[in-house]
């Protein structure tokens, strides 16, 4: 379940090849993607092999695991914004196949049910990026998010305003509520990839391996799929016990 790369490049590396190798198994799969810090050199590395093995993603169909509420599609810190700038406009992907939930949509909660149902419309989601924020959430999964949720609106916890916030000029311009897929969505998926890199993420990745499988942890129902990998770096595993994590290099 855990396993252990020494750095960030490392796991760009192995992340990268794990997708390579399902588009050409699968050319037409589904994507769960994810933003953030974590993902910007897998996404980096995933371009330069994309275009130096010419793999074709054309027939990709992606979908985001969130957006914030009150954030158009060009307004730099949206992930809308952020998906163009680190992968969408640097490859031939089909752009009526890339979902993300619209931050300035009208009627949020037909836009949430029509979300989880265009996945299962889709034929659910193949592979599924994830990081952790520092107090468990995964998308904007907050503590305590019922594990049988689908894709919903939710008020960001002030610890995660927080975390977020340095990607803003001021904490007033840092949304309030964001949509997120629901965790239900995410375990639905028929393999799961959880990244975290970085000492800022030591300690909540030693209390994820602690944590039982329980709504207050919301990246603890990973535990629970069959088919998860979670990959840390050696700064992220510096906390968890000796012979947690099984090095990558040594799996077949």
């Amino acid at each position: 379940m855990f396993f252990s790369l020494p750095h960030p490049q490392a796991i760009a590396d192995y992340v990268t090849t794990r997708l390579i190798q399902l588009i050409q198994k699968k050319p037409n799969a589904v994507l769960g993607l994810a933003t953030g810090s974590t993902m910007e050199p897998i996404y980096e590395q995933f371009c330069r092999q994309v275009a130096k093995q010419d793999v074709n993603v054309s027939e990709l169909t992606t979908f985001n695991l969130d957006e914030y509420i009150g954030l158009g599609a060009d307004h730099p810190q949206s992930y809308h914004y952020y998906m163009r700038q680190y992968l969408f406009n640097r490859l031939a992907f089909a752009q009526h196949r890339t979902f993300l939930p619209d931050g300035l949509c009208g009627d949020l909660q037909e836009q949430c049910e029509r979300y989880s149902r265009l996945i299962l419309e889709a034929g659910g989601i193949d592979l599924q990026l994830l990081g952790i924020g520092s107090n468990g959430h995964i998308g904007f999964n907050e503590p305590g998010t019922p594990f049988a949720s689908r894709t919903h609106v939710v008020a960001l916890s002030e610890q995660t305003r927080i975390d977020n916030g340095r990607f803003f000029d001021s904490m007033d311009e840092v949304p309030t509520q964001a949509i997120t897929l629901g965790l239900q969505d995410i375990f639905e998926a028929k393999e799961i990839v959880l990244v975290a890199t970085g000492t800022n993420k030591a300690q909540i990745m030693a209390d994820l391996y602690h944590s039982p499988v329980d709504e207050a942890m919301p990246a603890s129902i990973v535990k629970a799929h069959p088919h998860a990998m979670i990959i840390v770096d050696e700064a992220a595993a510096a906390l968890l016990p000796a012979g947690a994590c099984k090095p990558l290099l040594q799996l077949a």
